[in-house]
C-alpha cells in the first residue's frame, strides 16, 4: 500500500521539473525572439540608410559627371574665347551644391592652370610673329629709303615735266608703302627707322600730312606763339603718330568734309589738334582706343583685329617710348577730336628762324608782325608753283597744287568754305556740267608750256624737293642701338 504513493510523488516530482525547465526554455525562447527582433530592426534601417546613402553617391557622381562636362564642353572653350575678347563670359558651375567644395576648387584649379598655359603659348607664338615682322619690315623699310633716294635723284636728272609728274607719283606710292611698313614694324617694337634734326612743329605736321591721300582736305592753323622745334630723337616719333591719326580722321570722315589741325602752345609744351566731322566713335572704342593709345601694356597682334589695324597701337607705342601723350574723345563737330601733347622738357625746342628759317611749305605762326600764311599742303618732294614766283607785295594765297594721287576736278570750288567761328563745316557742292562740256574737260589737252615757264616750274620743284627732305638722311636707317 505504500509503494503506490512514492510512485505518484515521483511522477508529480518528474512533471514539476519539466514543467519548470519548460518554462526557463519558454522565457529564454521569448528573449531570443525580442533579440532577434531588434536585430532585425537594426539591420533593415541599416539597409535603408545604405540604401539611401547609395542613392545621394549615385546622384552626386552623376552630378560630378555632369560638372566635368560641363567644364569641357562649355566653360573651358568659353574660356578660351574670353582670353581673346574680353566682353564674353565664362559661367560658373553648373550645379550650385558644389559651391565652396573640393570639386570646386579641383574645377577652378583646372581653369586657371588652361588659362596660364593658353597665354604663355599665345605670348610665346605672337612674339615669334613679331619677331619675324621686325625683321622683314626693318629690311623692307630700308629698301624704301633706297627707293625714295633714288627718286629723288631721278627727279633731279630728268627735266621732261612729265616724267617729273611720273616720279611724284611714283615717290608719293612709295610713301604710302613706307608709312604701313613703319607702322607696322614699331607694333613689333622696331624703332621708327629714321634719324633727323631737330624740326619746327609746323613743318612736321606738314611733312606728316604729305604722307596720306585726301592731303587735299586737311586744313592746318598755326596758333604758336614762338619758333617751337621738336627735338631730333622725337621728330619721327611724333610725325608717326601725328599720321597716324590724320590717316584715322581722314578714313572716318567723308571725303568733302575736312580735318582741321591745330598747333597751339602751352605753357609747358605745345599739342596737336586733330578734329574730323565723321561718324564719331562710341564709348567703348574710345575706352579701347585710349588703352591702346596710353601704351602701358604689351599689345599682341591679335588683339588688334582682322586684319590688324596698327594705327593707335603704334602711336601707343612710340608714347612710351619717348614720353609724349595722345588723347582722343568726342568732338565738338560730331566726329573725334585726337590731342597730341608734347612737354617741352625735353622734347622742345625753339629755333634762332635767321639761321634756320623754316620752309615755305609750313604755315607761318599767329605772331604779331607776321603775315599769315595758309599751308600749302603738298606731298613729300612736291613744290608749290608760288614759290617760284617772286613775292608780291601783298600775303596771297597759294596756287592750287597737283595731286599725285587724287587729282583736284575743276568742278569743285578751288578754295574751301568760309566757316564761321561756332558754324559747322559746309561741303563743296558740285556745279552743275552738261555732257558735252564734261566730255570736251577729259578730252582737252593742256596748253603748251614756254621754256622759261618750264624751268621756272621745275626749279621750284627742285627747291621744294630740297627743303622737304633737308632733315632726311639718305643713309638706310640704323639699329636702334645706335640711335642717339
Amino acid at each position: 500500500m505504500t509503494s503506490i504513493p512514492e510512485a505518484l510523488l515521483w511522477c508529480l516530482s518528474a512533471g514539476t521539473a519539466a514543467a519548470v525547465v519548460l518554462a526557463a526554455l519558454s522565457i529564454r525562447a521569448r528573449g531570443q525572439r525580442a533579440d532577434l527582433r531588434s536585430r532585425l530592426t537594426a539591420a533593415e534601417e541599416q539597409n535603408s540608410a545604405t540604401l539611401h546613402s547609395n542613392t545621394e553617391l549615385t546622384a552626386r557622381l552623376r552630378a560630378t559627371e555632369a560638372e566635368i562636362r560641363h567644364l569641357a564642353e562649355t566653360r573651358l572653350p568659353d574660356l578660351t574665347m574670353a582670353l581673346a575678347h574680353p566682353h564674353v563670359p565664362v559661367p560658373g558651375l553648373l550645379d550650385a551644391r558644389f559651391a565652396g567644395t573640393d570639386a570646386d576648387r579641383a574645377l577652378c584649379a583646372v581653369l586657371e592652370q588652361v588659362s596660364d598655359a593658353i597665354t604663355r603659348e599665345r605670348a610665346r607664338v605672337d612674339a615669334a610673329a613679331q619677331s619675324t615682322l621686325r625683321g622683314a619690315t626693318t629690311t623692307i623699310q630700308a629698301l624704301l629709303y633706297q627707293l625714295q633716294t633714288a627718286l629723288q635723284e631721278m627727279q633731279h636728272r630728268y627735266d621732261d615735266p612729265d616724267v617729273a609728274q611720273d616720279l611724284l607719283n611714283a615717290d608719293f606710292l612709295n610713301e604710302q608703302a613706307l608709312r604701313r611698313v613703319q607702322a607696322t614694324g614699331v607694333v613689333c617694337g622696331a624703332w621708327p627707322g629714321l634719324t633727323r634734326e631737330d624740326s619746327y612743329l609746323a613743318e612736321l605736321v606738314v611733312g606728316a600730312t604729305s604722307r596720306l591721300r585726301g592731303y587735299d582736305r586737311v586744313q592746318i592753323s598755326n596758333q604758336l606763339r614762338d619758333p617751337v622745334a621738336v627735338v631730333a630723337r622725337a621728330v619721327e616719333p611724333v610725325a608717326i603718330v601725328v599720321t597716324e591719326l590724320l590717316a584715322n580722321a581722314l578714313h572716318h570722315s567723308h571725303r568733302e568734309l575736312p580735318v582741321t589741325l591745330t598747333l597751339q602752345q602751352g605753357n609747358r609744351g605745345a599739342s596737336v589738334l586733330v578734329d574730323d566731322y565723321g561718324v564719331g566713335m562710341h564709348d567703348d572704342e574710345i575706352k579701347a582706343a585710349m588703352e591702346l593709345l596710353a601704351g602701358d601694356e604689351d599689345v599682341l597682334l591679335t588683339q588688334l583685329g582682322d586684319p590688324p589695324r596698327s594705327g593707335f597701337a603704334a602711336a601707343g607705342q612710340l608714347v612710351r617710348q619717348y614720353g609724349f601723350g595722345v588723347h582722343v574723345e568726342p568732338s565738338p563737330y560730331g566726329g573725334v577730336r585726337a590731342v597730341v601733347y608734347i612737354p617741352g622738357d625735353p622734347l622742345l625746342t625753339v629755333l634762332d628762324e635767321s639761321a634756320q628759317p623754316m620752309s615755305v611749305m609750313a604755315p607761318m605762326p599767329n605772331r604779331p608782325g607776321v603775315p599769315d600764311r595758309s599751308a600749302s599742303v603738298l606731298p613729300t618732294g612736291t613744290a608749290s608753283p608760288a614759290a617760284a614766283a617772286p613775292a608780291p607785295s601783298a600775303p596771297a594765297a597759294p596756287a592750287a597744287p597737283a595731286a599725285p594721287a587724287r587729282q583736284r576736278d575743276d568742278r569743285f570750288e578751288t578754295a574751301p568754305p568760309v566757316q564761321q567761328e561756332g558754324e559747322l563745316p559746309r561741303r563743296r557742292r558740285r556745279k552743275p556740267v552738261s555732257e558735252s562740256e564734261e566730255s570736251a574737260e577729259r578730252t582737252a589737252s593742256p596748253p603748251p608750256r614756254s621754256p622759261e615757264e618750264t624751268g621756272s616750274r621745275w626749279a621750284a620743284l627742285q627747291r621744294g624737293t630740297e627743303s622737304g627732305r633737308a632733315a632726311v638722311q639718305s643713309e638706310p636707317p640704323r639699329s636702334p642701338e645706335g640711335n642717339a
